[in-house]
């Protein structure tokens, strides 16, 4: 069993699970919903988590900045120590009254996330990390090491838009090749609790495009995969937040070779 020390990860702990605890209260109910740009929209229920969130780093830690996805950036530009906030991830299937959401929570100082919580309301659980270590916080409240695992080769793919790479690669074009049929189980997700499953062995691996660096939807999933072991790099093959944009996050060496295989010959 592991036990976490660092008193930054229990905040974020703290705070992923009070906003949880909104979106299960709220889920199934009428819920006012606002337009958002390129067909992305928020909910009530999303502000609602959001500001439970807000209330347990303001009451824990005052001085820090936050950037929120529906309340934007608070604070210095150039803070330090900085809370980076997605209360709903997963607001269209939440909308729709399916369950496939979570809640990520990540504190990067200096740049570099420190420590980070992912939520999955409906399972009860939260998975995290202190930088070093990653793990499952158990609704008893016990925690467990994550263990990476390619399992049966499921892999999530993001379809969802900007697709900067497009139209040298599309990840919906994945589903049609046969060396990657051949070897993984596609699933199509648009939440980042993808990145949560892989770090915790549910999934063998996740594909994107986009330029994720800084961003409230993928830094709590990374940091989380990155403690775990898995293996990450850009569609390049390259560091992530290296400049090419996209990730591929996979559970070991071999799972990740044959991605960026078949991303390369997509785009050759």
């Amino acid at each position: 069993m592991l036990t976490p020390t660092d008193p930054d990860l229990e905040v974020a702990v703290a705070a992923a699970s009070a906003a949880a605890h909104v979106l299960r209260a709220q889920h199934g109910t009428d819920l006012e919903r606002f337009a958002k740009p390129g067909g992305d929209l928020a909910t009530s229920a999303d502000l609602a988590a959001e500001r439970a969130i807000l209330d347990v780093l303001r009451a824990a830690r005052p001085h820090d900045a936050v950037t929120g996805e529906e309340s934007g950036a608070s604070g210095e530009r150039d803070a330090p120590r900085r809370w980076l906030v997605d209360p709903l991830c997963g607001t269209l299937n939440y909308a729709v009254g399916t369950t496939a959401v979570a809640v990520n929570v990540a504190l990067q100082v200096r740049g570099r996330t420190a420590v980070a919580a992912v939520a999955d309301p409906f399972a009860h659980e939260v998975l995290w990390c202190d930088g070093d270590r990653a793990g499952r916080r158990t609704p008893e409240g016990d925690d467990a090491p994550l263990a990476p695992t390619a399992g049966p080769g499921l892999v999530d793919l993001n379809r969802d838009p900007p697709l900067p790479r497009a139209p040298g690669f599309r990840a919906a074009r994945l589903l049609t090749d046969p060396a990657f049929t051949r070897r993984f189980r596609p699933r199509v997700g648009s939440t980042t609790l993808a990145l949560a499953w892989v770090a915790a062995g549910r999934r063998a691996a996740y594909v994107t495009d986009g330029h994720l660096e800084g961003s409230v939807h993928f830094a709590a999933g990374i940091a989380l995969c990155v403690a775990a072991g898995c293996i990450l790099s850009d569609l390049d093959g390259s560091a992530v937040h290296s400049g090419a944009g996209g990730l591929v996050a996979a559970v070991d060496q071999a799972t990740h070779t044959a991605l960026l295989r078949a991303v390369r010959d997509q785009e050759a």
